[in-house]
């Protein structure tokens, strides 16, 4: 396995707030909650010696890294179920008219000068539900071993999925056995030159290449649900691909 101690990681998106109406008769009311993710995948980089650092989706707006340099500190750069807004729309844009660093363009930068980055799956990754994403015109697509698709890229699978190795690699080394099912995924296109690693039917499910001085994979579903089953988070391999994949990622 590879040694992460003593990396940093920086996971950004994985949060959410719901609202719900509920109507009972002539009388209706709204409740509301809030909803994080990252835990599953946290707590395995963590028992693994990582260093995680997590910014949910309202947070990251405003307190994600504006530059290659601030992001320096990190090894690995990971998006999931972040929509390229977040990172654009700073309030002092959106709200103030203000121009600010396009922070997209400061990860493409920082992968090239040599970090990890890793997009994972969700309603809100890759092209994502509606294509509402919003990557397809970014620089991230040209980070990633994968090509977006420009409409809804989701994949439902109530039946469950079950992805398979495709390539033998340092990722997958010491993981045996069938993989875990998965309810869904986003469906992408490899490019050319990319490792395919895991296949769901003749999808890329993990594929990775490297980027300038650094390196990018795409894992196409989720890290925890609704898409990630309880057979994924019970999996025996749960940490150990994780803590692989981001490895590999940071050059180790």
């Amino acid at each position: 396995m590879a040694s992460i101690d003593g990396m940093k990681v920086l996971l950004a998106g994985e949060s959410w707030f719901t609202s719900m109406t509920h109507a009972k008769g002539f009388a209706d009311f709204t409740t509301a909650h809030y909803e994080e993710g990252q835990a599953p995948l946290q707590h395995a980089l963590e028992q693994a010696g990582c260093q995680f650092d997590f910014l949910p989706n309202h947070r990251a707006v405003e307190e994600f890294p504006w530059t290659a340099e601030d992001l320096g500190v990190y090894d690995v750069v990971i998006f999931s179920d972040l929509p390229a807004d977040t990172l654009l729309l700073h309030p002092k844009t959106f709200s103030g008219g203000e121009r600010t660093p396009n922070r997209l363009n400061a990860v493409a930068e920082f992968v090239q000068a040599g970090g990890g980055f890793l997009m994972v799956g969700g309603y809100m990754s890759f092209s994502g539900i509606e294509a509402k994403a919003g990557y397809h015109n970014t620089c991230i697509p040209e980070l990633l071993p994968v090509d977006l698709l420009p409409y809804d890229d989701r994949v439902e699978t109530p039946e469950g999925v079950t992805p398979e190795p495709a390539l033998e690699h340092p990722i997958l080394e010491g993981i045996e056995g069938p993989w875990p099912w998965f309810l869904g995924y986003n469906r992408t296109v490899a490019k050319s030159g990319a490792q395919v690693l895991v296949e769901a039917g003749n999808d890329p499910f993990l594929a990775i290449h490297d980027v300038g001085s650094g390196r990018a994979g795409a894992f196409a579903s989720d890290c925890s649900p609704h898409w990630g089953s309880p057979d994924f988070l019970d999996w025996p391999f749960y940490g150990q691909m994780w803590s692989q994949l981001v490895g590999w990622l940071a050059g180790r």
